[in-house]
């Protein structure tokens, strides 16, 4: 590998044993986790002393069912399932129904009782909203609200840069999530990315797909797994250290980053096309300088933005609610931007593979 030294500290996380799927299933076919139960009629929180439902619980139980929904065309596709637009027969809403087959393998089986139970609770105008889901023959539906200008990744690839007038609105919207999620809620995505930041024509902003986030139990937990994006991953998380809320701050000003220049930001000292190999780009992360905006380019609060976040030392970086005060995202909130100009004059969404 061009006589680079291999990355010793890098820790890949090895899958748990397989646990047989009937442990999780009653004879009615009802999905079962802990207090989680998730059948055809959808999902319920059971606590110890009686069952909690949802706000409108009933209402929602007459109005939804799968086989009110006719699909029309398939929108996503990646890891975590097949994403599909489809339309309520009798009520015309358009929603995404995202499908997940159910895995018998214990961390994959907890990342989706994870991402169901966020979504039973978020409620946060910055996060994808998630109004059911249902268990169905091995296969868990969430229908969640269908942002209809696609990702942030279909933006780019149409605009190549976004100013920053645009992106410190992008951006603010994201910190406001990522500060429910990070002191709300105490989650780490883990998964921050260009196409898990959604758009609709109003210039809303959200965040979605928690299948591999982390509830923590105190605000000061950590985690050590290795699962998310490689790309995006901050450098704590590459090495196996132990990581928290700051490593989704990494990912987002990484997102940020590429979002103006136009492309990501690390690229190979002689491959413009890409990277020769898996472990050139992790040694890049880990021991290469932390990429930065052009000063000759950018306004000193954007570099001073970026630099906040693509800290190689956690300690370093600014958090989710401090960085809704840094200078770049107050220097256009009085100035009326909206987001919504922007993606109403592009094409919209085509299929993405993730």
């Amino acid at each position: 590998m061009k006589g680079t030294k291999p990355l010793k500290q890098l820790k890949l996380a090895v899958p748990a044993q397989e646990t047989p799927v009937d442990k999780f299933l009653t004879a009615s076919g009802t999905f079962q986790d802990g207090d989680l139960r998730l059948n055809q009629r959808g999902l319920r929180l059971i606590s110890e002393e009686k069952e909690t439902r949802t706000p409108d619980a009933e209402e929602v139980d007459m109005q939804f069912a799968l086989e009110d929904l006719e699909t029309i065309k398939v929108i996503g596709k990646g890891s975590g399932g097949v994403v599909q637009l489809v339309r309520h027969k009798w009520m015309g809403t358009l929603y995404a129904l995202k499908g997940i087959q159910m895995n018998i393998q214990e961390t994959v089986r907890k990342q989706i009782v994870q991402e169901l139970k966020i979504n039973q609770a978020s409620l946060c105008p910055h996060i994808v909203v998630c109004y059911h889901s249902f268990y169905h023959n091995g296969v868990i539906s969430l229908v969640l609200e269908y942002m209809d200008r696609g990702s942030l990744a279909d933006i780019i690839k149409q605009v190549k840069t976004i100013l920053e007038p645009y992106l410190a609105v992008l951006c603010k919207q994201v910190l406001e999530g990522l500060v429910y999620l990070h002191h709300e809620r105490h989650v780490i995505h883990r998964d921050i990315k260009p196409s898990n930041l959604l758009v609709n024509h109003k210039g809303e902003v959200k965040i979605t797909d928690f299948g591999v986030s982390a509830v923590l139990a105190s605000s000061m937990g950590q985690r050590d797994t290795f699962v998310g994006t490689y790309n995006y991953m901050s450098p704590e998380r590459i090495s196996g250290s132990s990581y928290d809320y700051k490593s989704d701050i990494w990912s987002l000003g990484l997102v940020i980053l590429e979002c103006a220049i136009g492309r990501f930001p690390y690229i190979p000292s002689e491959e413009e096309e890409g990277w020769l190999s898996f472990y050139e780009l992790l040694e890049a992360i880990v021991d290469q300088p932390a990429p930065c905006a052009p000063p000759d380019q950018f306004s000193p609060e954007f570099c001073s933005f970026v630099s906040a976040c693509i800290q190689k030392d956690p300690q370093q970086r600014l958090s989710s609610l401090e960085l809704l005060n840094h200078p770049f995202i107050k220097k256009f909130e009085d100035k009326d931007i909206d987001l919504g100009i922007l993606v109403s004059s592009l094409d919209p969404p085509v299929n993405v593979v993730d």
